[in-house]
């Protein structure tokens, strides 16, 4: 079901001082011109006062929200930013909220219907457009500025989060997904890794035949696959998902793509969704499968390299390549990976600004966060990280093949929860009929370019 956009107000307040002087008689001019002077420096002497009693950002107590998903070793780095934060600025109190992503979304816009969502939010790009499409949810954050250095983000990835001139978040990192492979798992199955489509359909029966039934090559949930799909239909193609607002494919291409993602189930090179629904985990780096090698390749963004990694300490995870073998174009997209955000209704936007300057931008902050969320879109942490060999190698080799490979852009709405969400968005409900074979690949064809088209219409 589609999340109705948050109407959330700004409200914004301005104070003035004015001063009253009376009139008198002729008779009583010296003293009434005493009285005005009188009068004039007692408001210049409160103007005064009330600049010197404005306390700077960090100066004065505050007890603020932050929030984030992610996997163990982002909570663990962010954790210990803020606790650093808190020790640099005592007055300000944050109190964290986090988690695994499955049902994160929903959590938070339901916080931000009811007006109690986190002062700080960490949001993926597709929420400005869902939940602040006028810029009414996010503070703009061009009105902390003073606080929060924009300088140090180019301006063509700032205008990715702006709503008219209203920033409405500012961006950690450009992302897209790319192939992990366990290279550990593959060596016992006596073959390489792959680096093509023909070499990954061939991996599937030497698997099972070498390692049995419970292994695969390759682990897809109902996202991943919409994600491949789109991949394979780019590469074959040459052109993005959607185009003016439509889906930019025929039923009989996308059928194409289910064909592919059905012979992949059948020739066991990635589990069906009902084996994948039985592992009974949220999330793939926390499924035993993938802990143990059993599943031994993900398609996923490079933000996320560290969670699968420190998942599975005794298997070697290497970053794989784009198949070449799809289609004559460099199919793929990429996007912004994710993004700060203040909620609008904040009793504390300047020390908001402040944690997001210190998470973000300031040295220290910058060195502990490291490349848990991708590579800094910050120059300043960039800079930061790379002098101190703080970016995870993995992170940096997956984001440079993203960056370099990928010629295609996401439509904002792609990521909207009325599409991806699980279990009622379109490509969850259709991946999961095909998969357990409730709906043949012609008809999920139809019916995915029909409800999303739907979708895009509204």
């Amino acid at each position: 079901m589609k999340m109705k956009k948050v109407l959330a107000g700004l409200l914004v307040s301005a104070m003035s001082m004015g001063v009253l002087a009376g009139c008198g008689s002729s008779t009583n001019n010296t003293s009434n011109t005493s009285n005005t002077n009188n009068t004039s420096n007692t408001a210049s002497k409160e103007d005064s006062t009330a600049q010197e009693e404005k306390t700077a950002p960090g100066e004065r107590d505050a007890t603020i929200r932050l929030s984030w998903w992610g996997g163990d070793s982002r909570h663990e780095a962010t954790q210990k930013a803020v606790d650093a934060f808190m020790e640099k600025y005592p007055k300000i109190k944050v109190e964290v909220e986090f988690g695994a992503w499955s049902g994160w979304e929903e959590n938070i816009a339901t916080q931000l219907m009811s007006k109690t969502a986190p002062d700080v939010l960490q949001i993926n790009w597709n929420w400005i457009n869902s939940y602040s499409s006028t810029a009414q949810t996010f503070l703009d954050l061009n009105s902390v500025s003073d606080i929060l250095d924009l300088s140090q983000w180019e301006e063509s990835i700032l205008n990715q989060c702006k709503v008219g001139n209203n920033l409405q978040a500012v961006p950690v990192a450009m992302t897209g997904r790319t192939f992990y492979w366990n290279e550990s798992t593959f060596e016992k199955a006596g073959i390489e890794t792959p680096k093509s489509l023909a070499d990954l359909m061939a991996a599937g029966p030497v698997f099972q035949e070498k390692l049995g039934d419970k292994a695969y090559p390759l682990v897809m949930g109902e996202y991943d696959r919409m994600i491949f799909l789109v991949y394979f239909l780019e590469s074959k193609y040459g052109k993005n998902w959607v185009e003016d607002n439509k889906v930019n494919y025929t039923a009989d291409q996308i059928k194409e793509g289910l064909d592919l993602l059905a012979e992949m189930e059948e020739k066991h090179v990635i589990p069906t969704l009902q084996k994948l629904a039985g592992d009974g985990a949220d999330s793939i780096d926390k499924n035993q499968n993938w802990i143990e090698g059993n599943y031994a390749g993900i398609l996923e963004w490079d933000t996320s390299a560290s969670k699968f990694i420190k998942a599975t300490p005794d298997s070697k995870i290497v970053v794989g390549d784009y198949f070449k073998d799809l289609g004559e174009y460099q199919g793929g997209f990429t996007k912004v990976s994710m993004g700060f955000a203040i909620d609008a209704n904040t009793k504390y936007p300047e020390e908001c600004a402040l944690l997001m300057q210190y998470l973000l931008n300031d040295a220290e902050g910058a060195a502990i966060m490291a490349s848990e969320r991708g590579i800094p879109a910050s120059k300043a942490a960039y800079t930061v990280c790379e002098t101190g060999n703080l970016i995870d190698p993995n992170v940096a080799e997956a984001n440079g093949k993203v960056m370099s490979w990928c010629q295609y852009s996401l439509d904002p709405k792609f990521e909207d929860n009325a599409l991806k969400s699980n279990p009622d968005g379109v490509y969850y409900k259709i991946m999961s009929k095909v998969s357990y074979g409730q709906m043949d690949t012609a008809t999920g064809a139809a019916e995915l370019l029909k409800q999303v088209d739907e979708f895009l219409a509204k």
